[in-house]
This record gives C-alpha cells, sequence and structure tokens, in this order.
C-alpha cells in the first residue's frame, strides 16, 4: 500500500508519533524524502506543524476513535513561509487484542496541489509561447499518431489554423496530400517511433498557394521519468536555411567550448566505454594531468585502487539507463590524482546521447575545503558540547558548596533559624539535582521530569523525615517521555519543593502517620499532582498572602513554569499543576 502510486497520501505512526512508514505522495506533500520521516517523530519532520498536529494525534490515540475528513492549516517543508490547507483523516491501528498500537494517517496538501496545477498550466502555457517563436515546425502527436498541437511555423505556411488538423492522423494532414508513399512512410515512421526509435529524412510538404518545401524531418519519442514513451514529437526545418542553421549550430558549439574551457569547475566528455574524450582545463588542474594526458584516459585510473571495482559496476548501470544526476544528489566520492594522492570530490553526470552515440558530461568539484570546514564545525559543535556538560557539572558543585556552608551555618543557629536555614538548602538541592542530570544525560535541550522527580522526591524524604516511616511516599512518574525546556524546569523543581516540603513540615503534625504521593501523568493536558492525607491546608492559607517565604513564591514561580496552579483542601490537600496543552505538544 505504502509503495503504491495513491493520489493520497498515507503515513503509519506509531504511539510515539515515529513514522513506521509513508508513501512517496505523502512524503512529497511534507517536502521531505521517504527516508527523511522513517523512524523520526513527527516533532522532528514537521517542527512547524507539530503544535496543531500532536494534539490531534494524542486525541485518536487517547480515545480510540478515528478523526474523519478533517481540515487543517499548517506550514511544512515544502511550502515554507506558509500555511498549507490540509485534508486529513487520523484512524486509530489496533493489535489482535484491540489496543491502539499506531495511528494510520491520509493526507491531502490541497495547497501544493493547487501550486502544481497552477505551475502546469504556466507550463503549458509557456511552453505554447517557446514553441510558437520557433521557426522550425515542432509538433506534438499521440503514441499512435494523431496530432495535438503544432506550432505557428507549420500551420501559417501552410495557411492552417490548429483545429483544421488536430485530432487527424498525422500522415492525412494536408502538409502531405499528394505523395501517397511519403504518407505511408510516415505511418511506419509513427509505428516504429512508438517502438522507441527516431527516424529522419527528408521530405516534401504542401504550403500555402501551391508551394511545396523540402524539409529536413525527424520524429522522436518523448519519454516520462519512468522511460515511458507518452508522446512523439515531428520536426522539421527547411532546407533552404541549411547553411544559416550550420552557422547557428557552429556557433552554439563554439559557445559551448567557450563556457566548457572556461569553467571553474573540472568538466569532462566521457563516452559510454568509459574513456575520457575531453577535458577542460579546471579538470586536468585539478587532477594533476596535462590536457593531452587525460584525452583518451579511461575514467577508471582515475578513481582510487580500492573503488575501481565498484566504480566499474556504477558505470555500467548508468551506462544502462543514464539519467541526470546533479552533485547535490550525489554521495561524497573519492578521486586518485596523478601523483597517487585522493581527495574528495562530488560528481553531477550529464547523459548526452544527440553527440552521436551516448556520451557523458561529467562535472567534478574538489570538496576537500569544504569537508574539512565541515569537519571544523563537528568537532566545535563538540567542544560546545563538552562546555556545556563543564558549565553544568561546575553549576552543580558551586551549588553543592552553598548547601555546605547552609548545614555549617544552621549548626550553631537557634531552632527557627535553622528550619529556615534547612529549607533553603532543600531549594538549593533542587536546583543542583536539575543540574546533575544535565549533565548526567548530556542532553541540554530539555530535561526528563520524571527521574528528576524520583530523585528529588528522594531528596525531600531524606532531608525532612530521615530514617523516619511515619510518612509513606509514593511516587508515579514515566521514566521517559515528559520533558520541560531548561527554562521553566528550575521553577518547575522549586514549585515541587515548596510543596512537598510544606506537606512533611505540617500535615503530619505531632507524630500523625499517612501517605503522601506524587504523579505525573498527561490526560491530554499535562498534570503533576502531589497529594496528602494530613490535615489538611487551612482556609486561612492564601498563595502570596501569608508570611511563608515558599507561599510567597509560589504564584511566581508558578507563572514561570507556564502553568497553573489547583488546590483542593479536602480529605488533606492536593495540589495540581497544570500545562495547557499547547505547552505540551512544545515540550513532547
Amino acid at each position: 500500500m505504502f509503495a503504491s502510486q495513491l493520489p493520497v497520501g498515507l503515513a503509519l505512526l506509531d504511539r510515539e508519533f515515529r513514522y513506521l512508514a509513508i508513501n512517496e505522495t505523502l512524503a512529497q506533500a511534507n517536502g521531505l524524502s521517504v527516508e527523511a520521516h522513517l523512524g523520526r517523530r513527527v516533532a522532528e519532520v514537521l517542527p512547524k506543524a507539530v503544535e496543531l498536529l500532536e494534539p490531534l494525534l494524542r486525541m485518536v490515540l487517547d480515545s480510540g476513535e478515528a478523526l474523519q475528513d478533517f481540515e487543517v492549516h499548517a506550514e511544512v517543508p515544502s511550502l515554507p513561509g506558509e500555511a498549507s490547507q490540509w485534508q486529513a483523516s487520523y484512524v486509530p491501528v489496533r493489535d489482535d487484542l484491540g489496543q491502539v498500537q499506531g495511528i494510520l494517517v491520509q493526507a491531502v496538501n490541497h495547497s501544493l496541489e493547487r501550486r502544481e496545477r497552477l505551475l502546469r498550466h504556466q507550463g503549458e502555457l509557456r511552453l505554447r509561447r517557446v514553441l510558437d517563436s520557433l521557426f522550425t515546425f515542432v509538433g506534438v502527436l499521440t503514441p499512435e499518431g494523431v496530432l495535438l498541437e503544432a506550432n505557428k511555423a507549420p500551420l501559417e505556411a501552410a495557411g492552417l489554423v490548429l483545429d483544421e488538423v488536430r485530432g487527424q492522423p498525422f500522415w492525412e494532414t494536408p502538409w502531405w496530400q499528394g505523395d501517397e508513399e511519403q504518407r505511408e512512410w510516415l505511418r511506419q515512421a509513427v509505428r516504429r517511433c512508438a517502438g522507441g526509435e527516431t527516424l529522419r529524412r527528408d521530405l516534401v510538404a504542401s504550403m500555402a498557394e501551391g508551394r511545396m518545401m523540402d524539409l529536413d524531418f525527424m520524429i522522436a519519442p518523448l519519454r516520462d521519468d519512468q522511460g515511458q514513451i507518452t508522446h512523439l514529437i515531428p520536426s522539421a526545418i527547411d532546407i533552404s536555411a541549411r547553411r544559416s542553421s550550420e552557422s547557428a549550430l557552429r556557433h552554439s558549439e563554439d559557445r559551448f567550448r567557450r563556457l566548457f574551457e572556461g569553467a571553474t569547475v573540472g568538466m569532462g566528455l566521457v563516452d559510454s566505454t568509459g574513456l575520457l574524450l575531453l577535458a577542460n582545463e579546471a579538470m586536468a588542474q585539478m587532477f594533476g594531468y596535462a590536457r593531452e594526458e587525460l584525452a583518451g584516459l579511461p575514467i577508471h585510473q582515475l578513481v582510487p585502487l580500492k573503488h575501481r571495482a565498484v566504480h566499474a559496476d556504477h558505470v555500467q548501470h548508468f551506462m544502462e539507463k543514464p539519467a541526470l544526476r546533479y552533485m547535490a544528489k550525489r554521495q561524497e566520492l573519492f578521486a586518485l590524482r596523478k601523483d597517487g594522492s585522493e581527495f574528495a570530490v562530488e560528481i553531477g553526470l550529464n547523459p548526452m546521447p544527440e553527440l552521436g552515440g551516448l556520451q557523458v558530461l561529467a562535472t567534478i568539484s574538489d570538496v576537500t575545503e569544504r569537508r574539512a570546514a565541515r569537519q571544523q564545525i563537528e568537532r566545535a559543535l563538540a567542544d560546545k558540547t563538552v562546555l556545556l556538560n563543564e558549565v553544568h557539572h561546575r553549576v552543580k558543585n558551586n551549588l553543592q558548596v552553598i548547601s555546605s556552608l547552609l548545614n555549617l551555618q544552621s549548626r550553631n543557629a537557634d531552632e527557627a533559624l535553622r528550619r529556615a536555614l534547612r529549607d533553603s538548602q532543600s531549594r538549593v538541592h533542587s536546583m543542583a539535582l536539575l543540574h546533575q542530570l544535565l549533565y548526567e544525560r548530556s542532553d541540554f535541550s530539555a530535561l526528563e521530569l520524571g527521574p528528576y522527580l524520583r530523585r528529588l522526591m528522594r531528596l525531600l524524604q531524606d532531608t525532612y523525615l530521615g530514617d523516619s516511616d511515619a510518612v509513606q511516599i509514593v511516587v508515579d512518574v514515566p521514566d521517559e517521555g515528559a520533558r520541560l525546556d531548561l527554562q521553566r524546569a528550575v521553577p518547575c523543581g522549586l514549585v515541587v519543593n515548596e510543596l512537598v516540603s510544606n506537606a512533611l513540615k505540617h500535615a503530619f503534625a505531632d507524630g500523625r502517620r499517612g501517605r503522601l504521593w506524587l504523579q505525573l501523568h498527561e490526560t491530554p493536558q499535562r498534570v503533576l499532582e502531589i497529594a496528602d492525607d494530613g490535615v489538611g491546608l487551612p482556609d486561612s492559607v492564601r498563595l502570596g498572602e501569608v508570611r511563608s517565604l515558599g507561599y510567597q513564591l509560589l504564584p511566581l514561580l508558578v507563572q514561570q513554569c507556564g502553568a497553573r496552579l489547583e488546590i483542593e483542601r479536602d480529605n488533606g490537600t492536593r495540589a495540581r499543576l497544570i500545562w495547557p496543552m499547547v505547552e505540551e505538544t512544545q515540550n513532547a
């Protein structure tokens, strides 16, 4: 299904919204290759559309219900800078037990279709203008020989309009009246051309006012990208103008030669056997040869010995099915200079069958400097990663020093000051732990909340409970998948620190036993819940209105988290830190 050429885009996503399969239609509509999708998340492939798409995907995954035939406007790489209009359906994919294991995506990019139709229409108009501007006779036939198009030159010369000849078999049009032998040859030429042959001969055509014109006539097949013959192209020129045509041809060849010789990149002309027929000066200097040494040299001698066997196979396959290959689409290769040194190159290939037998124009660029620059950039990125790692390590160490200083200060302080210093030490621990995790994981883009919260709860338990088992602490968080950017991770940790430490200090007074739990879930909003079954929070306590430093800071910290805080006071205390759906898509 995904390999077939369907007009509708199809993709299969797993539960993490990674592309397991995608057809060429949807890959092109997104603006990337099939390979660039596979194994990657929607957020990686379509970063500017993920805010709109991922909540819808999450809805289908959580509910198990399909979203059918909905419209969405989102920016994708195929049309950068504008919101494409999509018609899409998301269908849950279930396993044998009925569990949703993925999502089948069906989508059509209407904006891209409209642009392609516009481009095709513009191309047709441009082709018509080009054809009509030619002084040669040019037409377009079906593979059966029915005339579809003809440019102005043959029509005006014969005193015809296109509608008089369109739809007729080419050999029965007025140009060939009066000569049965020519008509029969044209009939056979159409049949042979539809089989792949290109034919050429001199013909005599009937023109306006009884004039006869000698023509150099040719008919050739036109193929699509898959090599299938879609049309036949008859063309002709007035032989009386042959001299001027030959002059124009010589001028064209001279211009090509000047461009060839003056090019700053290496260029060489190779025949079907792999012999180098012609090389420009840039190529000669690149490989360290004189130009006359390159002429007639087998191209494999310019390839390092260890790559020659593979190169020979590549050359054979290319010559069997020649096609234009741009430099940007080719992998990096290596070439061999005359002195035996190797260097990195990129090679573009342009088949030129019109030169009498298949010949290939090869364009060669030395990318040694570019490759070295890329390696330098990669080293710089690696150095930056090491530096960031060291920064977070040092910040963590400095915070631990502050914590130690607070601990020393508390030894000679009274009980009230000791409690205040312990609270400050707890806040420092929450920040130091964040930098410790970043250092351990070497991932500085975002923080995994699950492991962080689990370790933070252990720290708070050790700080406020010690070895006591009066309070049972339960932590229910995912190991991965709940990520938060660094800007909001620090205030989030401080919010958890204040809420948990307050519960441990006040909810279980006088040796009261109980339970405290922390949960992180997404349904579909991200919700971090801290609850206890203690004595409950008094109604008189309001955030930002009490003398406690922690409760004064909470509103500001919650705002910095990009979330909202809800507190319930029945049967203990329950606090919920809630992020909107849009935040989930940004941080997933």
